[in-house]
């Protein structure tokens, strides 16, 4: 019999590792192709592996839990055929299952450096890209742009503790140590006596510490999961990185509702998909980019990057409560029914749970729909490093002045509220207010001719 690896597979242009969190197959299960492994999770999103080979899943080399570096072995499958003569892959597959292995797994005492330990740091060492600045130990992509954002210099990163594998610091980490940077000294490897003269102590932080929260008797203390916890700290990073004002615009939807009562039942009947108003939405936004791309743009400290592709992400709410952005990438290059195909499509696989990483990033704008649950307008936080992020409302009758060649008059109308959010940073008040009127125009000068 031969051995196939199995290694923890790339997730995504800027994800470096995943945390296994299921094993959904046994040592000595039989596993058939395309047979669903390990559930995986990123601090993007997450997903199942599926077995690329048939046969019998003979050693997983990680715990539940661990995290693990893309390209690394992860599990060994027992497949039909022979080991290629002169090659002694069963003794070093086990061997090398065995150094994987080791730091996941829980010591009494503390213990020289294992083989796997010693080829992790090799191969750390061969990564410098994944590195900041000239440092030794390894930074993931996310902690070096919350660090870049931050200013904090590479000296002071090296001092804060991390509670990853091999002292890696975990955007966790780090986003606590920013919550007490200034009030308290970082702690430092040296000896105190081979210290440098301290330095003056930064000022301290003027944001209060969160007052202690009582509990009652009879009050039930549930912990967010782990989806939860990533959308508040993306939620308090956006706060603390964008200026954010938020503007506000009415808008007429009568002839999109209209226009849409008439066709979704053909939409249901001839493409099987559903005539929502979300791609017309998004037909809207795109539009409205390519005349202000400055509102397609990021901010990298006192640069700006404009962005080439216009890529719509939409936020959905998932069956457990929790949120996601699927993209809809280069938005402005689809007609309706494209839009409208891509957006059920991302839809229903986000509820099911079964985007793949490359699916949610490299959004430069996002839309967000208060109206499905009934709310009439919000303010949206930016979705980072976006700097802007267009709400709308629940769509109502109202009586409203409509302007006739005959005079105004009073009529009922479908009309929405937008808000749109922007980085006050780099989006002042006339480029947000120019392009949410845009928007507007594009929604309200609909095409109602249109066939689709």
């Amino acid at each position: 019999m031969a051995k196939f690896e199995l290694k923890m597979p790339k997730m995504g242009e800027s994800v470096t590792d995943a945390t296994i969190t299921k094993w959904l197959k046994n040592p000595g299960d039989t596993i058939e192709l395309d047979d669903p492994i390990v559930e995986l999770a990123t601090d993007k999103v997450d997903s199942e592996i599926p077995s690329p080979v048939e046969g019998v899943l003979k050693e997983q080399l990680f715990n539940e839990g661990d995290t693990v570096e893309v390209d690394t072995v992860i599990a060994i499958i027992e497949i039909e055929g022979e080991e290629e003569e002169g090659e002694d892959t069963s003794t070093q597959q086990t061997s090398s299952a065995e150094e994987q292995k080791q730091p996941a797994r829980k010591e009494e005492a503390a213990a020289p450096a294992t083989p796997a330990e010693a080829r992790d740091t090799s191969e750390d060492t061969q990564t410098p890209a994944a590195r900041t600045g000239h440092s030794d130990r390894f930074y993931s992509p996310l902690v070096r742009n919350i660090a870049r954002e931050e200013n904090i210099p590479m000296e002071e990163l090296e001092k804060i503790d991390g509670t990853g594998k091999n002292n890696r610091l975990t955007k966790d980490d780090l986003l606590k140590y920013l919550k007490t940077r200034g009030e308290q000294p970082v702690a430092t490897k040296e000896p105190a006596e081979e210290q440098p003269k301290a330095a003056p102590a930064p000022a301290k932080s003027t944001k209060p510490a969160a007052p202690a929260i009582p509990v009652g008797d009879k009050d039930e203390v549930v912990e967010m999961d782990r989806m939860r916890k990533l959308i508040a700290d993306h939620m308090v990073m956006s706060e603390d990185t964008s200026v954010h004002i938020t503007l506000f615009r009415e808008v007429d939807m009568t002839p999109i509702v209209n226009w849409r009562n008439k066709h979704k039942a053909i939409m249901q009947e001839r493409e099987g998909e559903k005539l929502t108003f979300t791609p017309i939405f998004i037909e809207a936004i795109a539009k409205a980019l390519k005349d202000y791309p400055m509102m397609n743009v990021s901010l990298d400290g006192q640069k700006i990057i404009k962005r080439k592709n216009i890529n719509v992400g939409m936020a959905a709410a998932l069956p457990d409560g929790n949120l996601i952005v699927p993209v809809i990438k280069n938005a402005d290059h689809k007609n309706l029914l494209g839009l409208a195909k891509e957006v059920n499509d991302l839809a229903d696989r986000a509820r099911g749970n079964k985007l793949q990483p490359d699916e949610i990033q490299g959004g430069t704008f996002t839309l967000t729909n208060f109206g499905t649950f009934g709310a009439t307008m919000g303010t949206p936080i930016i979705n980072q490093p976006q700097v802007g992020i267009l709400g709308v409302g629940l769509i109502q009758k109202k009586p409203v002045v409509v302007e006739t060649p005959e005079g105004d008059t009073i009529g009922i109308r479908h009309m929405m509220d937008l808000s749109l959010g922007c980085d006050h940073r780099i989006v002042d008040g006339a480029l947000g207010g120019l392009f949410l009127q845009r928007v507007a125009e594009y929604l309200e000068n609909f095409d109602t001719s249109q066939k689709i």
